[in-house]
């Protein structure tokens, strides 16, 4: 008995042995699935942030936008590492040029974003200039009060003050040291009627408490900061020789319209960084000169372009290569050429309407701001034409000014496939589109640049609208607008939206859509009919009748059925 009862042990022994060593093996089994199936790379869908672009894109013009690389998370970290399975790291593309330059006003990543465009930790409760900016500031004390807006958005410590204009040199000077301010500049502005200062904290103390101080002084009507303004182009790529083809032309119909037009007589002022006159594309196109900032910088490869892309005429070709350009350098010092002032703008302003402009082209971006917004009122009310850059901030970031302004028309960019510029603004502002991506310009010293950005769209605009005003002198400026928004190709989504506003320019369907020798803008009368003379003037000598432009894709909303008749949409 003693023998079975130990065999029988034994037996159970053997088998307790084999079940635990199965139970074992089981469980080991399914924790190792366990960890395949967790460290198992992931399929991960996550949505390209690089837009859509041609392939013929020289790769010197980067279209992604600064810091917008996706960062994809590791996943849970409870089974930190497998030995057999590699860590997959998401990589960022090493790119040419890392960010649009200039460009204060990038995606925001921030809970919230003020109406001017600053990204803000939390929203803004104050007025104008006074929120909070997402980062901290890293040092303390006296001089840290002063809202961010005063050291990104506009220049530290300064201020641009409407003051009493009878104030003497003297008294305003002495205004000044009662705030503990020193006077930059002032003068009378005609324009507006107003006589401006532009004044900076002397003696240190916080931004805030002198703004208060000085806002309630008898002596000054309205206090502001001097805001900052910006280049709205994309950094160029080197300058480099030659003649390559510039798509645009096409694109705009330009050299149709130039069968009719050139800009002749007409004036445009070019708010920008310095334009080199000597330049042969732009040779006799410089008919004036103001420095807005007392400076004797030399030209600007910013300025110069914009001049090109209005008026190039030898190995390019602009969009009114006669027309006669007031270079007012407003953007200059230690940045490159890419910043202004609310105070500068304003002076440029001023010159454009005191001088004879009756175009000013503003290829800048910035804030809201009452004192260029009084001044754009005054200047569109002498019937000036104010042409403005949408802004190269992209599809999340709220309109900027000058271009969100009603009295201005405002320009976004296409690219060689009528495709969005990827940082273009968008809004119901936006009135057409033109292209401004690869754009093919003139540079300093006798060169070219190859550049990208809403500013050259804008001037490409600028260059029609001389087109239709040597068409048609007495054309206004809403008329003028109504003419390019109607004869407009339109670009994506049937009908107007926030990307391309009515469409894409057509030089030549615009400047056939207004009369040479009427008085009546026909784009202004709803409804208008063939003139009675159309038929005894076609018949005249040195009369050449016109074809009806051709349609360039079935898609096209714009139609001119007659030479002297509106385009229709």
């Amino acid at each position: 008995m003693t023998g079975k009862s130990e065999s029988r042990v034994r037996t159970g022994a053997r088998a307790s042995s084999v079940g635990v060593a199965l139970l074992v093996a089981s469980c080991f089994g399914v924790e190792v699935a366990q960890a395949q199936a967790i460290m198992r790379t992931p399929t991960i869908s996550v949505p390209s942030r690089t837009p859509t672009v041609s392939p013929n894109i020289n790769p010197r013009v980067s279209p992604n936008i600064a810091a917008r690389a996706v960062s994809v998370g590791r996943g849970p970290r409870t089974m930190a590492t497998i030995p057999t399975t590699p860590r997959i790291r998401p990589t960022t593309p090493v790119l040419p040029h890392a960010r649009y330059s200039p460009n204060l006003y990038p995606a925001c990543t921030a809970a919230h974003r003020g109406a001017d465009g600053e990204c803000l930790a939390q929203p803004n409760a104050g007025g104008e200039g006074t929120g909070k900016s997402g980062k901290k500031s890293a040092g303390k004390g006296r001089g840290n009060n002063a809202p961010v807006a005063a050291t990104s958005r506009s220049f530290a410590g300064e201020f641009v003050a409407e003051i009493d204009g009878a104030l003497s040199t003297a008294e305003a000077d002495e205004l000044a040291r009662r705030h503990g301010l020193t006077r930059l500049a002032s003068e009378n502005f005609p324009l507006i009627g107003a006589t401006f200062g532009l004044f900076r904290i002397a003696d240190g103390r916080p931004y805030e408490t002198v703004r208060r101080e000085f806002a309630a002084d008898g002596s000054v009507r309205s206090l502001q900061p001097n805001f900052r303004y910006v280049l709205q182009d994309q950094k160029s790529s080197a300058a480099t020789e030659g003649d390559p083809a510039q798509y645009a032309l096409a694109k705009l119909r330009l050299p149709q319209a130039h069968t009719l037009a050139h800009g002749a007589n007409v004036t445009i002022a070019v708010i920008d960084s310095g334009i080199d006159a000597r330049h042969p594309e732009l040779a006799n196109s410089v008919a004036d000169n103001f420095d807005a900032l007392g400076s004797a910088e030399g030209p600007h490869v910013h300025g110069t372009g914009i001049a090109g892309a209005i008026a190039a005429h030898a190995r390019l070709m602009g969009s009114a290569p006669e027309a006669r350009i007031i270079a007012i350098r407003a953007f200059g010092g230690a940045n490159g050429g890419a910043e202004s002032s609310s105070y500068i703008i304003l002076r440029s302003l001023n010159y454009a309407a005191e001088h004879g402009a009756q175009i000013v082209n503003m290829s800048f971006a910035g804030p809201k701001d009452a004192v260029i917004e009084r001044a754009i009122a005054a200047t569109a009310a002498r019937g000036l034409v104010l042409i403005a850059a949408a802004g190269n901030a992209g599809a999340k970031s709220p309109p900027l000014y000058p271009a969100a302004n009603p009295n201005v028309i405002a320009v976004s960019a296409t690219d060689r496939q009528d495709r969005l510029f990827a940082a273009s603004n968008r809004g119901n502002y936006i009135a057409v589109a033109a292209p401004g991506v690869d754009i093919f310009l003139p540079a300093p010293d006798g060169k070219y640049q190859v550049t990208s950005g809403t500013s050259f769209s804008a001037a490409y605009v600028s260059g029609v609208a001389a087109l239709l005003l040597e068409r048609n002198h007495t054309l206004k400026p809403e008329a003028l607008r109504m003419t390019l928004v109607k004869t407009a190709r339109d670009l994506g989504s049937p009908g107007r939206d926030d990307l391309f506003g009515d469409g894409q320019a057509d030089a030549f369907a615009a400047v056939m859509a207004v009369p040479a020798d009427s008085a009546t803008p026909v784009a202004a009368a709803s409804g208008t009919t063939k003139r009675e003379d159309a038929p005894k003037r076609r018949d005249e000598p040195g009369i050449r009748a016109i074809e009806q432009p051709s349609l360039s894709s079935a898609e096209d909303k714009s139609a001119v059925s007659q030479a002297d008749r509106p385009a229709a949409r």
